[in-house]
């Protein structure tokens, strides 16, 4: 595997804690990485946790009098093979596609030839906000950049929904998966998860269908539900709770 340099960019939100681990796991698989931080990320973590787990200096600064001729997007841009923004607020979405450059991050992603992955986490609320759609809509357009979730379930404020950031291994893997050359050429969509509620109440409507259809009929309890659909249903709920992912 080769090692790759990774630019992680960190916007305000409460899962900005779960990019501390994302920036360990990195590490432990061997690759460079350098951390960019927004305004509202510096909010709920400080630079210095990632500069302790990284071993490199935190960006946070979009005119840095210490950076290369002191312009330090232009140098963090040219050093980047791969851009993760995890997670990305709904408001860093709308300026990305909106193609705004107004802090560091933002020129970063104007300024980069490096794919870029985002790993969207907001209140399942603002998700399904039109205009949040409508964002990541044009994002998709955009052949540079990846959408990587976001999840779904129970979310700091209470409420339960898409929403969440894709957990750190889940996307340590992708970038995994980007490194070896797997996903080389190919577009990865990340649709909302974990997969396994929605199937569970799928299969648990289909088999009480049948079995209220099979008792109409007066078939013996071991016919009620067939035996492949038994099966079939094993085998969906044994899928892994992660989210999944298709290629284009």
């Amino acid at each position: 595997m080769a090692v790759r340099k990774i630019l992680l960019g960190v916007t305000g939100g409460i899962a900005a804690y779960k990019s501390a681990e994302l920036v360990r796991l990195l590490k432990k698989s061997g690759h460079e990485v350098r951390v960019v931080m927004t305004r509202g990320a510096e909010a709920f973590v400080t630079p210095l946790t990632f500069q302790a787990l990284s071993g490199e200096p935190v960006r946070t600064s979009l005119l840095d009098p210490e950076a290369e001729a002191g312009m330090g997007h232009i140098e963090l841009a040219k050093w980047a093979d791969q851009v993760v923004v995890a997670p990305a607020s709904a408001d860093f979405i709308a300026r990305l596609a909106q193609g705004m450059a107004d802090d560091l991050l933002t020129t970063v992603c104007c300024a980069t030839e490096a794919s870029i992955a985002v790993a969207p986490a907001m209140n399942q609320a603002m998700w399904n906000n039109l205009r949040t759609q409508r964002n990541i809509r044009l994002l998709g357009e955009d052949p540079q950049i990846t959408l990587w979730g976001p999840d779904q379930g129970e979310q700091a404020c209470g409420d339960n929904g898409p929403g969440r950031m894709l957990e750190p291994a889940v996307i340590a893997r992708m970038l995994e998966g980007v490194s070896s050359g797997g996903l080389a050429g190919k577009r990865v969509v990340i649709t909302a998860g974990p997969t396994r509620e929605p199937i569970d109440r799928c299969v648990t409507s289909v088999t009480t269908a049948l079995a209220r259809w099979a008792t109409r009929w007066r078939l013996q309890p071991e016919m009620r539900v067939p035996r492949l659909f038994w099966l079939a249903g094993l085998s969906l709920w044994r899928l892994p709770p992660e989210s999944t992912f298709a290629m284009l």
